[in-house]
């Protein structure tokens, strides 16, 4: 028996999809959630095989929760977006489903999912967040601290470094380790506010104060909050073009 959970904001969709899962006497519902919160404790829990995930939710985004995860489940979006955005849900084996969602469509989803699952095929979750369908930038990052699930919003970073398979987070409230790369997180944030100055910093522009020359063509950043951070060759030049020097 495969074990699923079904994660949207709308009650009718929940609804729909469990009658939709009806005839899957293979499957059982264990837990409906409202947002990505309750989600993220569902599959905390249960450690579903599948979840049914809306992207556009209150409080947590569909996209947010999954990144807490270490494991996530395979994954079935339920979603508004348009075609030509979920291009990149194709490129990674993970189905989805656009609302609203008729029958045809979902079975053809439910039959796809079930030979990945008889066969021990996972859909690479990870490929996906790494491959950024995000919808615009993003003004908070979200990181699991221990058993609590912080929100930080993007003004309150004080500069991200790269961390081996994590990245550091370095805030007025302290510092977080989330796991992803600073590639990933460069290509979230505002390109206007957050400069890549080495490979392993990113920087919000409202916190450098000054910078100074070091050795050879490399400098050094000082920043509001009293860090310094090592500014290379090309994160130089990526700050004279954005701030006109």
């Amino acid at each position: 028996m495969y074990k699923v959970i079904l994660i949207d904001d709308e009650p009718l969709a929940r609804q729909l999809l469990r009658s939709l899962l009806e005839p899957y006497q293979q499957v059982e519902v264990v837990a409906e959630c409202g947002d990505g919160f309750e989600g993220f404790k569902a599959i905390q829990e249960l450690n579903p095989d599948l979840i049914f995930l809306d992207i556009q939710m209150p409080r947590l985004n569909g996209f947010e929760m999954l990144e807490l995860l270490d494991t996530p489940p395979s994954v079935i979006f339920t979603t508004a977006f348009d075609e030509y955005a979920l291009k990149a849900f194709e490129a990674h084996a993970i189905d989805y489903l656009l609302k609203p969602i008729i029958k045809s469509r979902f079975d053809k989803a439910m039959q796809k999912w079930l030979q990945q699952a008889s066969t021990k095929e996972h859909p690479q979750v990870s490929a996906l967040l790494e491959n950024n369908v995000y919808e615009g930038y993003q003004h908070r990052i979200v990181v699991k601290d221990n058993s609590l699930i912080r929100i930080i919003p993007a003004q309150d970073i004080y500069y991200i470094e790269a961390n081996d398979d994590y990245i550091k987070i370095f805030t007025k409230d302290g510092s977080y380790l989330k796991k992803s790369t600073l590639s990933h997180i460069e290509q979230t944030l505002d390109p206007q506010q957050f400069v890549r100055v080495h490979r392993s910093y990113l920087v919000p522009v409202t916190q450098l104060k000054s910078i100074e020359p070091y050795e050879k063509e490399s400098h050094i950043a000082l920043l509001h909050c009293g860090a310094k951070v090592t500014v290379s060759k090309s994160g130089m030049a990526k700050l004279k073009t954005l701030l006109g020097w």
